[in-house]
């Protein structure tokens, strides 16, 4: 039986959500596995296809022997070895082609079918955003194919953020979908209530972009093999070499210390707000969908931040690591949630 059009928009938005969920965790797995810089060239076209004979993948090798990782990092790597990480990018790369595959469903459905036109202008954002996020990390790749074995700190942090908002913008749309099912009534619910929560949703939002930043520049500067205890930093609650540098504000992004202690105070002021959240909402009349909504925020802000100092604890271990990069954008989306819930409730 072919599926009908309206169900097939959907299916291909949930599944495009979903696959930049993944997205996310092989993203992680390919920085925390130094896998990121095994390939050396960008090849939009005929990159989809990985080396099949052992002659191409001594081709592939050898170009990867002249990079700057390799020369100064793994000069002693074996071509089976370098296979083992050649594997995790290329895999990386694919993925993203085939976000791009499966968003043409919903565009064809859009011009040829006048599927959920409304959702045009957000869609075009989509490839905007996809299509910018594919170059900014390419251009991450190539910072650390010059000189220094290592990718841009500022790079990496564009690609993360970039990647914030290309889940977020197709969370919305999936979630517009199903707009008159999630539609709140304003019968009986205080408009002061709501206007509260959205403002408290949106600077937890802020809160939450806010972190995951620093978080990849404690990613970039490798600030997390720095002072792995918790909470104190050196015996301190505030280490001496934070603010040590100046001008302050590069002191913040380029200092490894500094960098690591804001990433944490940042998160713990992330999840002190979405419990505060979650317990002022149970003090007011509103509808039970959101409630569960923020209940899910206060949840996610808690596995987050457990994941975080667990992660710093045991040293940065690969699984924790990439658990607690993955669950800053469940934490994300949940928000998104109960926001969107907000906001169909105030256009309902």
């Amino acid at each position: 039986m072919t599926p009908q059009p309206d169900t097939l928009f959907k299916g291909s938005l949930i599944s495009l959500t979903l696959m930049i969920l993944g997205m996310v965790v092989i993203g992680g797995l390919t920085r925390l596995t130094g896998s990121g810089l095994s390939i050396v060239e960008w090849k939009p076209i005929v990159g989809i296809f990985p080396p099949l004979t052992n002659h191409s993948w001594l081709i592939e090798f050898s170009k990867y022997q002249q990079s700057p990782e390799f020369q100064k990092i793994n000069f002693g790597m074996t071509l089976s070895e370098f296979q083992s990480i050649f594997w995790l990018e290329y895999i990386h790369r694919l993925w993203g082609r085939l976000l791009g595959l499966v968003l043409l469903i919903p565009t064809f459905l859009i011009i040829f079918k006048n599927q959920h036109r409304e959702l045009w202008f957000p869609l075009v954002l989509l490839w905007v955003l996809g299509a910018a996020q594919g170059m900014m990390g390419w251009l991450m790749v190539k910072s650390g194919l010059l000189h220094d074995p290592h990718v841009s700190p500022y790079r990496l942090a564009a690609h993360l953020l970039l990647g914030f908002a290309v889940f977020g913008v197709a969370l919305w749309m999936t979630l517009s979908l199903y707009k008159t099912r999630l539609m709140l009534q304003r019968i009986g619910y205080s408009q002061q209530a709501f206007q509260s929560l959205k403002k408290l949703a949106f600077f937890a939002i802020f809160l939450v972009l806010l972190t995951a930043l620093l978080g990849a520049f404690v990613a970039g500067l490798k600030a997390g093999l720095i002072y792995n205890t918790f909470p104190l930093m050196g015996g301190c609650l505030i280490p001496y070499e934070f603010l040590s540098q100046s001008p302050w504000w590069k002191d913040c992004l380029e200092n490894p210390v500094s960098v690591q202690f804001l990433h944490r105070f940042c998160a713990i002021m992330t999840t002190t707000l979405c419990f505060g959240i979650w317990i002022y909402q149970r003090k007011l009349a509103i509808p039970p969908l959101l409630s569960y909504a923020f209940a899910g925020v206060a949840i996610a802000a808690f596995l987050q931040l457990s994941f975080g100092i667990a992660t710093l604890l045991l040293v940065v271990p690969v699984g924790l690591a990439t658990l607690h990069q993955g669950f800053a954008f469940i934490l994300f989306g949940c928000l998104l949630y109960a926001l969107f819930l907000i906001l169909t409730r105030e256009g309902s």
